[in-house]
């Protein structure tokens, strides 16, 4: 049986706040990369990049983070070449942030790479972590059992985030 945690209106609401943080961290500069973790990360980060340009002068960079969840140690690649976001501020998005280990290992690909900024944004903050990973915008955090699984779902006509 599925839980509903978030619905389309409340997580419209959650990236508007996410894109003005976001925005309010970056005053300073003129563009930003938004990088996002392949699949819902990746949708996650192009929502918010729609909201920025709205509400922000910022040149918004979208770059896509590949990385293998089943083996993260395998090599994180980017849609960007690493010139493209070098000294640059950078958020580095996912949609759901359970043990950590996927920003870990997305974050250890960046840490090789100078950036002015480096800041992490997710739909979902689990409190489950292994690693120490924090969110620096995150849209609810949320207290669950370890045997719950929290699932995020963005089709072109609904989003929503659900407990399965």
């Amino acid at each position: 049986m599925e839980s509903t945690i978030l619905t389309k209106t409340q997580i419209d609401q959650k990236i508007k706040r996410i894109a003005y943080q976001i925005y309010e961290c970056n005053l300073n500069q003129k563009s930003i990369v938004l990088a996002g973790i392949t699949d819902n990360g990746y949708i996650f980060a192009k929502k918010i990049q729609k909201v920025l340009a709205e509400i922000s002068p910022l040149e918004i960079v979208l770059c896509e983070v590949i990385i293998d969840k089943k083996n993260p140690l395998n090599p994180v690649q980017t849609s960007l070449n690493i010139a493209d976001y070098k000294n640059k501020s950078l958020v580095l998005v996912d949609d759901v942030l359970n043990s950590g280990t996927t920003l870990m290992y997305a974050i250890k690909h960046f840490l090789e790479v100078p950036l002015s900024q480096f800041k992490t944004a997710v739909l979902v903050d689990r409190n489950h972590k292994k690693y120490p990973v924090k969110a620096d915008f995150k849209g609810i955090s949320l207290s669950t059992s370890l045997q719950e699984h929290v699932q995020v779902s963005f089709t072109a006509k609904d989003s929503k985030a659900y407990l399965a």
